[in-house]
């Protein structure tokens, strides 16, 4: 079993994959594949391929970096591809338990559970990472090395930030919708096409992912636009908006209104 570990980075999270980077070399990972968008050097990026994604038109081409860093890790002959936002770490035993389920279920997406960290702490220290663990409360964490096929209504909790699938899992399909650039929806257009093809997802118990502390707001007012226009495409094509609770937030504060068909804004912040 030949394992990738693929992410897509950017210049604003250097950083963060620099402490990936020391955690995947710690596992051994057959292949590390960085696709990294836009400008900025790549000489010290301590991958066993960069590729060069150029920007979209109309934000990050996150959709099209995933998909073109796995049919890369496949054309390089990797059979299990484990996906990991530039700014999360594999836990200690997190790849190979990924890779191991991929060999049992190549049929099925695995999801494990995400921790997410505060300022100050030690990304690079395997035993600080164990202590801190603390799976997101909104999903499934089974126990470890218990597998749990995900219902239907759960199928929106993928979340694209670490998850693994055999390289022939990835070539039957479902793809990342290339249309999605900028924050938002794209993993959850994603899981919607994966419930609509019957492509079971599955809980990982134990595959821990480590999301590294850096600031954010809530609601996300910086990707206010990206989420409107995602947002209106994942609608067109599965009849209803996703991100409802930051729509929700946005629409309190004054900034978007719905106008009987969809979500516009009413201010220029």
């Amino acid at each position: 079993m030949t394992t990738a570990v693929l992410t897509v980075c950017s210049a604003g999270r250097r950083e963060h994959l620099g402490h990936q980077a020391v955690a995947v070399r710690r596992q051994h990972a057959d292949l590390y594949v960085v696709a990294w968008i836009g400008p900025g050097p790549v000489d010290d990026v301590d991958a066993d391929v960069v590729l060069r994604v150029p920007p979209g038109t109309a934000g990050l081409p996150v959709a099209a970096a995933r998909n073109a860093a796995a049919d890369e890790a496949v054309r390089r002959g990797a059979d299990a591809l484990v996906l990991l936002d530039a700014d999360c770490v594999p836990g200690p035993g997190t790849l190979d338990r990924y890779a191991a389920t991929v060999a049992a279920r190549p049929d099925a997406v695995l999801c494990g559970p995400v921790s997410y960290l505060p300022a100050g702490v030690d990304v690079d220290d395997p035993r600080e990472l164990a202590r801190r663990t603390a799976p997101h409360a909104a999903r499934p964490d089974p126990g470890d090395g218990e597998l749990r096929a995900a219902t239907p209504e759960e199928y929106d909790l993928f979340w694209s930030l670490s998850f693994a699938v055999a390289a022939t899992r990835w070539a039957d399909g479902p793809r990342f919708d290339e249309g999605f650039e900028g924050y938002g929806a794209e993993d959850t257009d994603y899981a919607c096409a994966l419930r609509a093809r019957g492509v079971p997802l599955l809980w990982v118990g134990g595959a821990h992912a480590y999301h590294q502390f850096h600031p954010t707001q809530s609601p996300p007012w910086q990707h206010l636009d990206d989420i409107l226009r995602n947002g209106a495409r994942f609608a067109q094509r599965w009849g209803r908006w996703p991100m409802g609770g930051w729509l929700e937030a946005f629409a309190a504060a004054g900034a978007i209104t719905w106008d009987g068909g969809t979500w516009r804004r009413t201010s220029a912040r």
